[in-house]
């Protein structure tokens, strides 16, 4: 196992304040695109650039642990999930950056930075970077897009509305800004952009989709919609976003449900496959067996069968790729279940991440991503490899059959 020596595992971790509440409506309601001074841009660590190129490659095995805000805050919990990653296949953290507690880092931009929320930061983070590069692991930054409280808390012009004009709630009581709004499309590509520039080799868009429309809650009502479709607008998001991140110089990638890859049309929430796959580097459909129905892909109890619900959910994601002429490659990188949901049994360890795995294998991907919650990997160490070895097999289209 690789040392840890540098200057962030030593350090303590340390909050910050809150960011100010000015409204994003001071911006233009399409704000063109802002060019960052050199004085204000974040710099990527100049040691980086090797690396950075090494993942632009699609050829490149991704396989990843979800690193959750407060883990990222913690030197010592970094410390245990460095050396996961130093004795094991792992190679990237999907680190929180911004969530719906706002963002995880101090930001020079102005815009941005009157969003940032009040549930501290990582404490020098560019250290944390020079870390995770030197330990040859690739840092993502995960974005929650537009389920985003403190913006729509900040910026009340900006949100989904109800028919008479008052802010949209969800279930839990949340307000969630406007996915239509170009205002709001600005702030999230800075953030992202901002990302990049810092050393971020992969920027990854997390909520790109409509909240629920449940019919025991009011209509959502867009202003800027002006006719156009759910799916499309998340389609015109990416291609305006795509080109920008990429030009910041990281890859750029979406999270969505795991059912848009066996739905034929769009879900209520927008997601549609053939809308997001040609304008996203990589498509990471979260197909954890605990949250599909009875009775899916003819599996009495998805939960119990890891293997048959990944495989089938993951080759039709790469049927429908080839359908529309999309490079398959490694354009599908499916989040894989490392939790266990309370009265569902068997409870999720080793074996069934090693199922979960296979699946993905089988249905002609290398990549993936762990989701824990808590960021709590240990009982999952088993089903890791001890190095990056590609175990794709060969894809074959056709009715997806388990084996």
């Amino acid at each position: 196992m690789r040392s840890i020596p540098l200057l962030f595992l030593a350090l303590a971790a340390c909050g910050a304040g809150e960011g100010k509440s000015t409204a994003l409506a001071q911006q233009p309601t399409h704000p063109p695109t802002v060019a960052t001074s050199s004085a204000s841009a974040p710099q990527a660590p100049a040691s980086t650039d090797g690396l950075a190129k090494s993942f632009a490659d699609d050829s490149q095995i991704v396989r990843a642990l979800y690193v959750n805000r407060w883990a990222s805050q913690s030197p010592k919990r970094m410390r245990d999930l460095i050396a996961i990653a130093d004795s094991t296949e792992i190679n990237a953290f999907v680190i929180d950056m911004k969530d719906e507690f706002g963002l995880n880092f101090d930001s020079p931009d102005t815009l941005v930075k009157r969003n940032a929320g009040n549930a501290g930061k990582i404490p020098h983070l560019r250290e944390l970077l020079d870390t995770l590069h030197a330990h040859h692991i690739l840092p993502i930054a995960r974005l929650v897009t537009f389920k985003d409280s403190v913006a729509a808390r900040n910026n009340p012009q900006h949100v989904i509305r109800k028919p008479d004009g008052t802010p949209w709630h969800d279930k839990k009581g949340l307000t969630w800004v406007d996915p239509y709004d170009h205002a709001i499309w600005e702030y999230d590509i800075r953030v992202a952009e901002e990302m990049a520039k810092m050393g971020f080799g992969e920027v990854q868009f997390d909520y790109i989709r409509f909240p629920e429309p449940y019919k025991s809650l009011p209509p959502q009502v867009f202003k800027d919609a002006n006719g156009v479709t759910k799916p499309h607008a998340l389609g015109e998001f990416f291609k305006t976003a795509c080109p920008r991140v990429h030009a910041a110089g990281a890859r750029c990638t979406a999270d969505i449900f795991g059912l848009v890859t066996t739905v034929p049309g769009a879900l209520e929430i927008g997601q549609q496959w053939e809308e997001l796959a040609p304008h996203s580097d990589v498509l990471l459909p979260m197909v954890y067996p605990s949250h599909y129905p009875h009775g899916s892909f003819g599996v009495d109890r998805p939960n119990a069968e890891p293997y048959k619900i990944v495989y089938a959910a993951i080759h039709r994601a790469h049927e429908r790729d080839l359908e529309i002429g999309v490079d398959a490659g490694n354009h599908v990188r499916p989040w894989l279940q490392a939790f266990s949901l309370k009265g569902m049994t068997p409870k999720y360890g080793a074996a069934e991440l090693q199922e979960q795995k296979r699946a993905v294998y089988d249905a002609g991907y290398d990549g993936w991503v762990l989701w824990s919650p808590g960021s709590v990997y240990e009982p999952f160490l088993g089903a890791l490899e001890k190095k990056e070895v590609s175990r794709k097999k060969p894809f074959t289209s056709g009715a997806a059959k388990a084996k």
